[in-house]
């Protein structure tokens, strides 16, 4: 039985030798990757909640996510995995080659193993096809398509998405295949005979996965892949000033590196990490926690209007207009419980109902009020004592024992002319500044 999302966050490792190259790559796109594992403290880093139940119902939607067949996520974490395991193999094969071509009483070695160049070529373009495929079924796109994955990845990858593709470019590009690796792997997938490429380890593994009812489709989903995103490769390394010698000098600090040994090293890497599945799970894991959040957040926000909607059909309070306040406007809420004021956003609208997401709260305090306990606050012509001429405040009511909502209208010192909304201005008086809020 496959392993449940949970359980592959929870047991990625903190530190082995993937997440230090990863981390020494970190010089290509500084702060980019951070290595969220455990899928408890995923959530709180993703969705920032921190209350506990909401925690577990994001978990339990997410586990049900995961197992919905009609949802791509095991389909990429397999194809991840797949490609990993498959690449583990074949890199054996290079790295025998390698050292086969630099020690002479093993060089019979380049006699009975592919060429390194031809295979980490192949290898790299369809590493590209992998992910190209994953990023459909992440995003329900029917269809594998490269030109939306390469405006994707220009516009959008970022965290590990990003660093895969990193990693991807150093590791699998340029310090094996050198700083012209882009046109060398261009010669070698145009010119290779099909048979190549579908007898190659990572084809065997993954080609039922590629889009085309022959070989000959599916090498050309290939090379359109490679062709999608070479353009975006290339001004990478223009960009950043990428060179096998300034990767070789990261991965330095626990790795021994000569620089005529770089493609050995190139090898090496390729059989004892497994970058792709490592951040292959921690993609799937933000989209996946990303989407079980909003439809938990969803929930939430539907259960409290159900409980709040008796109450507010029945009450006479005056409310404000619900034109007056759009979604995801910042605004201060009153909490009957604290009687205060809160810096809130508004979630969402339903007539004269507002769900509000209290500042720096979980989920879990989301409420539903009306417009009589929202106010829009400007600070900057406020007096001393925070408050100004038109502000909404609250004015408690010894004879009534209870808060209602009012406008000022003068200031003198600590004294404050009040009007009551939605009463005649008969109701308008002086107050001290201990009555309003």
């Amino acid at each position: 039985m496959d392993k449940s999302i949970i359980q592959l966050i929870d047991e990625l490792p903190a530190d082995n030798i993937t997440v230090k190259v990863l981390k020494a790559l970190d010089f290509v796109v500084p702060g980019q990757w951070d290595n969220l594992v455990g899928f408890n403290q995923s959530v709180r880093a993703i969705t920032g909640e921190t209350d506990n139940t909401v925690i577990q119902k994001i978990s339990d939607r997410a586990q049900a996510l995961y197992r919905d067949p009609q949802k791509g996520y095991q389909t990429a974490i397999r194809l991840y995995q797949t490609i990993d395991k498959a690449d583990t193999a074949m890199a054996a094969a290079a790295l025998a080659n390698k050292v086969g071509e630099k020690i002479q009483f093993l060089s019979f070695l380049s006699n009975i193993t592919p060429k390194a160049d031809t295979t980490q070529s192949i290898d790299l373009v369809l590493k590209i096809a992998v992910e190209i495929i994953a990023f459909c079924n992440l995003n329900g796109i029917p269809q594998p398509n490269p030109q939306m994955f390469a405006t994707s990845l220009a516009d959008n990858y970022k965290g590990a998405s990003l660093m895969r593709m990193i990693a991807l470019v150093c590791l699998d590009g340029t310090l094996p295949l050198g700083p012209n690796f882009l046109s060398k792997i261009q010669e070698i997938i145009n010119s290779a005979d099909v048979s190549v490429i579908t007898q190659h380890p990572l084809f065997l593994a993954v080609g039922n996965f590629l889009p085309g009812n022959n070989p000959s489709d599916k090498l050309g989903f290939i090379r359109q892949g490679f062709n999608s995103i070479q353009g975006w490769m290339g001004n990478l390394v223009a960009n950043t000033g990428i060179t096998p010698q300034s990767i070789s000098s990261h991965l330095g600090n626990f790795i021994q590196v000569a620089d005529d040994n770089l493609d050995v090293v190139a090898a090496f890497l390729d059989q004892t990490t497994n970058y792709y599945e490592h951040t292959g799970i921690q993609t799937v894991a933000r989209s996946l926690i990303l989407e079980a959040h909003t439809l938990v957040k969803a929930d939430i926000a539907a259960q409290v209007h159900q409980a709040a909607q008796p109450s507010a059909n029945a009450s006479s309070a005056p409310n404000a207009s619900p034109s007056a306040y759009t979604v995801g406007q910042t605004v201060e809420a009153w909490s009957e419980d604290d009687e205060d004021w809160y810096q809130s956003t508004i979630e969402k609208i339903d007539g004269d109902q507002f769900l509000i997401h209290y500042v720096g709260y979980g989920s879990s305090d989301d409420e539903w009020l009306s417009g009589d306990d929202l106010r829009i606050r400007d600070r900057k012509d406020a007096d001393k004592n925070g408050f100004a001429v038109g502000q909404k405040v609250k004015c408690w009511d010894d004879e009534e024992e209870a808060w209602y909502s009012a406008t000022i209208q003068k200031i003198q010192g600590k004294q404050y002319f009040i009007h009551y909304i939605d009463y005649d201005s008969s109701h308008d008086e002086w107050v001290d500044q201990d009555e309003i809020c």
